[in-house]
């Protein structure tokens, strides 16, 4: 699937942005947390792949509210309601040509969703929840969210932090030590809100309470909420699929409260089922292939020296020359993620040689790339590729050098006899990975 087109939807005076993606029979709109941006989710690998399935089995609308993301901003003293924001999911909706839909809320999301549902039921086949509350502060009835002096200081630590991958350690603690998730999340904030704008945007999500209508729901609902989420309580979870006349109550295991970190397949797995009836099969498509990842060294600090038009000219130009040499060496794009890439190939011979070009080209962008190439068995999802060959070489390309490529010892032997130059760089415990990893740097 090729990256969708961001448009733009008119609702009264302000531009939302909105994105349409997949094919399937159904329509499902994606409501967002507490701040989005509708591009740069397509930068994470994990979160690309779980879009990416939605779209196999509904044409998925998804957008950035209003005050986030690349929807237009408004002033901090003068934040949209909740019933704003219902104008504009309906303003996305009309735009998109969609009478109703499954719409699926995540956290903050799912209280605007609950209460879109309940307001509109003819617009609303479905209702999709996952990590939501009915209100976010704690209360003697409602005794699971943070207190007023807990959400008052979250606000104040995300102005001071914002942009430094804050709060990952409880909203995705699967993958808050992994530096490419970091980096990735980091831009995310920064490129979804300003520090100040997000930290008004939590105060005032701090004030949802909409309990009252969770009994007026008529429509078909699933609840997915993870057993050790440190964010919602799964106990708000419960309260809700009590409150809802013959909802369904799904409890996941693991503790990240972002449903694109941590097991993903059953969430998805669960989403597809209530929504189309069935479930894909449990059979994943494996090949041996050989996987290329990309990574531009020190990428934080020069998008910061050099401010985010200048970079975002820069990042385009790497594309276009990283793209240029995947045709030539006939390796396929699978996503990007920020900063780099991650392309499959056929064979590992010419994922060394595209990786070599790679580091001499972008050179005379001012750049420098470090690359992993190994080769294994993937789970071919979709347009996505899955398994333990995917973390070998995400591990081995980051902890390759400024213009190294490194490939694992299983590459190493396959290319024998191919002219290639190998150095010994040693065996190493690759994170998440068994084992310790022989790894070479290749050369020509």
């Amino acid at each position: 699937m090729s990256l969708p087109e961001t448009r733009y939807a008119r609702s009264g005076d302000v531009s939302i942005a909105y994105q349409v993606f997949g094919d399937g029979p159904v329509d499902l709109v994606y409501v967002p947390g507490w701040v989005s941006n509708v591009e740069l989710i397509w930068e994470d690998p994990l979160l690309s792949r779980f879009f990416r399935r939605l779209g196999s089995f509904a044409r998925v609308i998804t957008f950035d509210k209003r005050g986030t993301g690349l929807s237009d901003q408004v002033a901090v003293d003068n934040l949209p309601d909740l019933e704003t924001r219902m104008d504009d999911l309906r303003a996305v909706m009309d735009a998109s040509g969609c009478e109703s839909a499954t719409i699926f809320g995540h956290s903050e999301g799912g209280t605007l969703s609950i209460l879109f549902a309940a307001t509109h039921p003819d617009r609303t086949d479905r209702l999709v929840l996952t990590g939501a509350p009915a209100k976010r502060i704690r209360s003697d009835d409602y005794p699971w969210a943070p207190t007023a002096d807990e959400r008052r200081a979250t606000a104040e630590e995300f102005e001071r932090t914002w942009g430094q991958s804050t709060g990952l350690e409880v909203v995705a603690p699967s993958r808050a030590d992994d530096p490419d998730f970091q980096r990735w999340y980091g831009r995310y904030q920064r490129f979804s809100a300003s520090p100040r704008a997000a930290a008004a945007l939590l105060a005032m999500n701090s004030q949802a309470d909409v309990r009252s209508v969770l009994a007026s729901i008529t429509t078909p609902t699933l609840l997915l909420y993870r057993v050790d989420d440190r964010d919602v309580s799964v106990q708000e979870g419960m309260y809700i699929a009590e409150a809802i006349d013959g909802s369904r109550f799904v409890e996941l295991p693991g503790g990240d409260h972002y449903f694109w970190a941590g097991d993903i397949d059953q969430m998805l797995g669960e989403i597809e089922e209530f929504v189309t009836g069935t479930r894909s099969s449990d059979d994943p498509d494996r090949r041996l292939v050989t996987v290329l990842f990309t990574d531009i060294v020190g990428s934080t600090t020069m998008a910061a020296e050099s401010g985010d038009s200048e970079w975002r000219r820069l990042l385009e130009r790497h594309n276009q020359l990283i793209r240029a040499e995947l045709s030539r060496w006939k390796g396929v794009e699978v996503g990007t993620t920020g900063d780099g890439f991650l392309a499959t190939f056929d064979g590992p011979a010419r994922a060394i040689r595209c990786a070599l070009a790679v580091s001499t080209e972008v050179k005379s962008l001012g750049l420098e790339v470090r690359c992993g190439v190994h080769t294994g068995m993937v789970e071919v999802v979709g347009d996505d590729v899955a398994g333990l060959a995917v973390h070998i070489g995400a591990r081995v390309g980051a902890i390759a050098h400024a213009g190294e490529v490194l490939v694992s010892s299983t590459v190493k032997d396959l290319v024998a006899g191919s002219g290639f130059v190998f150095e010994d760089r040693g065996r190493h415990q690759l994170k998440g990975v068994p084992d310790r990893w022989q790894v070479y740097a290749a050369t020509r």
